[in-house]
Parts: structure tokens; C-alpha cells; sequence
């Protein structure tokens, strides 16, 4: 009887020996694919860009007369910048939207929330 219980805790080594090493790699491979996952979807690059790009849409409307930036909300989202807010005329929203669309890392631009004002534009 010793001799069945003997041979019974060496294969029960034998299998946890051997056992643990699949799970080990198995286990070290998966929190190698987490890491690489959350590596991958790091958003901070892309949230700096999305700043970047913003910043820059926001000193080039300031820059240029012909838009009025202070009636001009500007965010960024994976490079889509998207114009909210009231021009005077259709011919301003038309230079916002070209201003924003030749900035460095815009995609596209939404300019579906600019709306252009009721009243006439004073001379």
C-alpha cells in the first residue's frame, strides 16, 4: 500500500511540476497581451494632439479678421474638430471651416454647430 500511495505523490508532482508550467506561460503570455493591450490603447498621445490641434484652430480664428473667435466654441476628437457656436454670415462660417481643415492632424471638420446669425451684419 505505501508503495501505491508513493507512485500516487510522484505523479501528483510529475503533473504539478509539468501542470504549472503551461499555466505559468499561458498566465505570463496573457499579462504580456494586457500590457501590449493597454500600450496599444493609450490615449494620451492622441488627447495632446486633440489639445494641440484645438489650441491651434482657437490663435489662427484670433489671428485672422475675418472670423469672429470669441462666438467660436472649438473642440478635437481624434483629430475631428468640431465648430459650435454663431458667425454673422455664411461666408464666416465658410473661413472657419477652411481655417480649421488646414491645420496639421485635422481629419475633418463639424461645422454643423455654427449657425449663422439672424440679424444682418453691420457695415
Amino acid at each position: 500500500m505505501s508503495f501505491s500511495i508513493r507512485k500516487t505523490l510522484i505523479a501528483a508532482g510529475f503533473i504539478a511540476a509539468f501542470g504549472a508550467i503551461p499555466v505559468t506561460q499561458a498566465v505570463a503570455q496573457d499579462s504580456g497581451a494586457s500590457m501590449s493591450k493597454s500600450s496599444d490603447n493609450q490615449t494620451v498621445p492622441g488627447k495632446v494632439d486633440d489639445a494641440w490641434i484645438t489650441t491651434k484652430v482657437k490663435s489662427e480664428f484670433a489671428a485672422n479678421k475675418a472670423v469672429k473667435a470669441s462666438d467660436i466654441s472649438v473642440s478635437t476628437t481624434e483629430g475631428v474638430v468640431t465648430l459650435s457656436g454663431t458667425v454673422a454670415t455664411a461666408k464666416e462660417k465658410a473661413h472657419a471651416t477652411a481655417i480649421a481643415k488646414k491645420i496639421k492632424g485635422v481629419k475633418s471638420v463639424d461645422a454643423s454647430g455654427l449657425t449663422v446669425s439672424a440679424s444682418p451684419a453691420s457695415s
